[in-house]
């Protein structure tokens, strides 16, 4: 009767992993005491090929994106055109100056619209100017508002002004 009341204190046993433990030796000191408990056996040990990709992977993620050439003329492209506008800059420093000045006519009858814009950019406080834009106008003697009256070669003519100018 002592023995099977010794039999039934004895805990269950745990269900195991397929290892199989071995007999503790009577009168050890671990007997009592938990033993380390191996590792499980990893589904899919690592070999030289997985370890090659994993590396691979790595790498590629770490690479910036390459791009197309097209991409790369656009970059050029866009590079180039800031570096023009910033010599061009650099090489002029210069205002824009709106306004409104009559040019002169010059011998010919043509409007003579340089020295316009030098007097709008001196205007503004600049030594000279560019004419950028102009306007012309048709200006007209009030004989040309008279009922019935038939309009002359000499009753109109044509005025022009210098509205911007690039100021040095």
């Amino acid at each position: 009767m002592v023995a099977v009341a010794a039999w039934a204190q004895t805990p269950s046993p745990q269900p195991s992993l397929g290892l199989q433990e071995q007999p503790a030796q009577q009168g050890s000191p671990q007997q009592n005491a938990p033993g380390p408990q191996p590792s499980p056996a990893p589904s899919q040990s690592p070999g030289l090929i997985d370890e090659m990709g994993k590396l691979f992977e790595k790498s590629l993620s770490v690479l910036p994106k390459i791009k197309s050439p097209s991409e790369t003329l656009d970059d050029l492209n866009a590079r180039a055109k800031d570096a023009g506008e910033a010599i061009s800059n650099l090489a002029k420093p210069a205002s824009m100056a709106t306004g409104r000045i009559a040019c002169p006519l010059s011998a010919n009858g043509a409007p003579d619209c340089k020295p316009a814009a030098d007097r709008l950019c001196q205007s503004k406080g600049y030594k000279e100017g560019n004419s950028l834009s102009t306007d012309a106008v048709e200006s007209c003697s009030a004989k040309v508002l008279i009922p019935g009256r038939t309009r002359k070669p000499g009753d109109c003519r044509t005025d022009s002004y210098v509205t911007r100018a690039l100021c040095q």
